[in-house]
This record gives C-alpha cells, sequence and structure tokens, in this order.
C-alpha cells in the first residue's frame, strides 16, 4: 500500500509538473511566432568489420567478420524543441546472435564478446521549459539511466571498451527529471534494475522503480564537461529480483572540440548481498581522438577489472540468470588500442588495433587466464567501414536540458 501511494504521489507531481511546462512552453512559442514548429531528423549507420583475434581461446586465432551497430536513428520535436522524442532500433538481434569477438568484454551471458544489444535501444519523449528560473525537463521511456558515460556507439572506437557495463546503464525503463542553471545540470532517474535478457527484450514494467541514479554535470566552457554520478540498481542479473544488488559510483572528466575530443573515466560498482559488500569492480580510462587532414587518429587505455563466471560449453556464453556461485573470481584487464579512420564523409573505413594483457587476482585461483586464452597478452585486428547517412545521434545518454546543445559540444564523427 505504501508503494502504491508513492507511485501515485510521483506520478502526480510528475503530471502537473509536466501540465506547467506544456503551459510555459507553448506560451513562449506563440510569442516567437513558432506554435507548430516541427523538427525532424533520421539518420541510419552500420559497420562491417573483420576482427582477428589473437589468441581467442586456447592458443587458437579466430577470424570473424560482422555487421555491428546497424541502427536507425530519429529525433522529433514541436513547439520549438519544448516536447521531443528520440529512439534508435538496433539490428545486432539479427545481425550480432553470436556476439561480436572483444576480448575482455562482458555482459548479458556473454563473455569476451560484445553481446547484441535490443532491437529497441532507445524510445524516449522529453517535455522541457523553464519554471522558477530554471530550465527543466521529464523524460520518459527506455532509455539510459542518468549515470556514468556516453553509449560507446557514438564514440571514436568501434570495438566497445571493457568496462561497458560499469560505465553505462543502458536499455532500461526510466522517469527522469533534470534541472540546469547556468553551467551546473542535475539530473535524477528511477528504472527498472534487471538487464535484458535477450535482444528481443523491451521493459519488465513490473520492477520499474526499484533502482535509482542521480548525476551532476558542470560545464565550466564549451568545450569542458565534468561529471559525477550514483546509482543503486536492484539485482540487474535476476530478472525476479532475488539477486545482488549494485552500487554504482562514476567519475568523468570530457572535452570536444572541432579538433579532437578527450574522455577520463572512473567507475566503481559493488555487489551487495543487503547491507554487505561481497565483490568490488572498478575501471579507469582514458581515451582520445583528434583529426589531422582527412583523418582520424585514436587511442584508448583502460584498467578494468572484471568477475569471471563459469562457462557453459560455448566458452563465449555464462549461466544466465548468473548467480554468485557461478562467479570464480576476478581478472585485471589492461588494454591499449589505436585506430584510425576517416575523419568526415558518410562512408569511412577505419582499421584497429588492441592489446590485452589479463591477469588473475587473489579470488581468482580456479582460473588462469594464460592457461584459458594460451596467453596472458592478447592481440586483436579490425579492419572495415562505417557507414551512415542522414543524422545520426552524436550523443547518446542524456535528454532534455541535460543533452548538450550546439555551444556545448561538438561531434567527432
Amino acid at each position: 500500500m505504501q508503494r502504491l501511494f508513492r507511485w501515485l504521489a510521483i506520478i502526480v507531481c510528475v503530471f502537473a509538473a509536466c501540465a506547467e511546462l506544456l503551459l510555459h512552453a507553448g506560451s513562449a512559442a506563440a510569442q516567437h511566432g513558432q506554435p507548430g514548429e516541427r523538427a525532424w531528423r533520421l539518420g541510419a549507420q552500420a559497420v562491417g568489420v573483420v576482427t582477428h583475434a589473437r589468441p581467442a581461446l586456447d592458443g587458437r586465432s579466430m577470424t570473424e567478420w560482422y555487421l555491428t551497430q546497424p541502427a536507425i536513428m530519429a529525433h522529433a520535436g514541436l513547439w520549438g524543441g519544448a516536447l521531443t522524442a528520440s529512439g534508435t532500433l538496433n539490428f545486432e538481434r539479427w545481425t550480432l546472435e553470436r556476439g561480436e569477438l572483444n576480448a575482455g568484454i562482458w555482459g548479458e551471458g556473454y563473455i569476451d564478446r560484445r553481446h547484441p544489444h535490443t532491437f529497441v535501444h532507445e524510445l524516449v519523449a522529453t517535455l522541457q521549459g523553464r519554471l522558477l528560473g530554471l530550465d527543466m525537463s521529464v523524460t520518459g521511456g527506455k532509455g539510459f539511466a542518468p549515470f556514468g558515460t556516453d553509449d560507446p556507439m557514438v564514440r571514436p572506437f568501434v570495438k566497445y571498451p571493457a568496462n561497458h557495463h560499469l560505465a553505462q546503464i543502458l536499455e532500461r525503463g526510466v522517469l527522469i527529471a533534470a534541472l540546469r542553471r547556468g553551467p551546473l545540470v542535475l539530473e535524477g532517474g528511477l528504472f527498472n534494475g534487471d538487464e535484458p535478457s535477450t535482444p528481443s527484450d523491451f521493459v519488465n514494467w513490473d520492477r520499474f522503480g526499484d533502482s535509482w541514479s542521480a548525476r551532476a554535470t558542470l560545464l565550466p566552457s564549451a568545450a569542458l564537461e565534468l561529471s559525477g554520478s550514483y546509482a543503486f540498481v536492484a539485482s540487474p542479473e535476476f530478472p525476479a529480483g532475488s539477486g545482488l544488488d549494485h552500487r554504482k559510483w562514476s567519475v568523468a572528466a570530457r572535452s570536444e572540440t572541432e579538433r579532437g575530443y578527450t574522455l577520463v573515466e572512473w567507475a566503481r560498482t559493488d555487489e551487495y548481498i543487503g547491507t554487505e559488500r561481497t565483490a568490488r569492480y572498478s575501471t579507469l580510462l582514458s581515451e582520445t581522438a583528434f583529426r589531422s587532414g582527412g583523418t582520424m587518429f585514436a587511442l584508448r587505455h583502460e584498467r578494468t577489472l572484471r568477475p569471471e563466471e563459469e562457462r557453459l560449453e560455448n566458452r563465449f556464453r555464462s549461466p544466465r540468470p548468473h548467480s554468485d556461485v557461478h562467479v570464480l573470481g576476478a581478472t585485471r584487464w589492461n588494454i591499449t588500442s589505436v585506430a584510425m579512420s576517416g575523419a568526415s564523409g558518410s562512408i569511412r573505413p577505419f582499421v584497429e588495433v588492441g592489446r590485452a594483457r589479463v591477469t588473475e587476482t587473489l579470488g581468482s585461483l580456479v582460473f588462469d587466464p594464460a592457461e584459458f586464452y594460451g596467453s596472458s597478452r592478447l592481440w586483436s585486428l579490425s579492419a572495415g567501414v562505417r557507414v551512415e547517412a542522414g543524422r545520426v545521434h552524436r550523443r547518446m545518454g542524456r535528454y532534455g536540458v541535460a543533452a548538450p546543445g550546439p555551444a556545448d559540444s561538438h561531434s567527432h564523427h
């Protein structure tokens, strides 16, 4: 009963705020002679890539090709942008079912292969306006919780960093309120804690509101963004809600100009049974990219601690859902990647080289990386072409007044 009253109060408050924002937005648009102004953007992208991993397993090398990150992205706005909707459909459900070779990464039952994202990757509506001297917005739908950094899909590398599930919380049902005054942005969000179980999942609404996050962002200049965030995520590995809870922290600095881009982030995830911490996984990542003529060069290094889960007969997969008895310990991954690609245009060839050094920690004495992989040093070479049409999203994970405007950042794509 208390939970019911709490949700009724939240719904009433959100409805009242939305009505007030809509009234102010409509009045402002009418004053500017734009009561029916619309803005539409549509874009599509896909990446064709061949990856050679040496070694991949048991000392054996593997070469595979993929159509990765195929997506259609749309954005629509009304009343001069007071009401907007954004969506991303991701087709990896059909093109990446086996997962993409990506040493060090894990999540959603895949290990050393990046999992396919859900078909409805993002579908949100945002109402924003000015109220009580503050820029305010309310966002709802399926998307990113206000935590951590942008989706790696809109960053310079094709291969995702190993810290993906430490540094972002995505593909959840979200309700986000954001405030902005000058250079300070505050966000708070409610969402369902469980990760998608399959690429066809939408949102587990039965668990909506069992998790929350908050993020503060400071924009001291047009080129610099500083952020800190915290999240409580209830039982992400168990849809029924009986698994370990996660408490997550993130601190990041991001700089972007027409010439280049730099990101430095630290994140940590603690796993808890009640009030008892059972494990801690941390990551430190830095990446930078810069243009020289028609070519973009990028460099990334990360140091990430990841759980080592029991593997299935397909040793790129783990039991899903898993429990703490399936976790064999942890390994530390130091991964350095370099990339070169076309800096502009709708068709951009690229090449990426990655070197990973993996070591066991005290808690993973039953898992020897050198024996499992055939070496403690793993190399990968990826080459291919990125194809884009129309206008694709240049930032993913920030909505409403928290989304950077033209003065806040530039696209590095």
